[in-house]
């Protein structure tokens, strides 16, 4: 299925690589929920960071909220119990603080695809 990341280790990479490996990060978890989804023909990580450097940050903003909203289907799907999970995302990236929601993604899918 996917591989499951140590969410303390990408921190760290995340920061000891002055946020490169943030990037390749964000690339593993969109495509990982878009395995999850079995959503094929959703939009590449490639393409994320892409849009998100080109739109100065815009783009990401509008993808953790729509990541958010995936988590929660998939979660759902299993029978959790799901959150706004986007809002939160998308409130925690506006405060400057993306890097919890990429962790925060990275420990549901990791119980997802347990």
């Amino acid at each position: 299925m996917i591989t499951q990341r140590n969410v303390a280790v990408c921190i760290i990479l995340s920061i000891v690589t002055c946020g490169l490996y943030g990037l390749y990060w964000l690339i593993c978890l969109n495509n990982d929920t878009n395995t999850l989804a079995g959503n094929s023909n959703g939009t590449s990580g490639g393409v994320v960071v892409l849009l998100s450097i080109i739109t100065c940050g815009i783009y990401l903003l509008y993808w953790l909220y729509k990541q958010g909203e995936t988590i929660d289907q998939l979660k759902t799907a299993k029978g959790r119990p799901s959150s706004n999970s986007g809002i939160l995302y998308l409130i925690l990236a506006v405060v400057g603080l993306s890097i919890v929601s990429y962790a925060l993604m990275q420990s549901e899918l990791n119980q997802l695809a347990a």
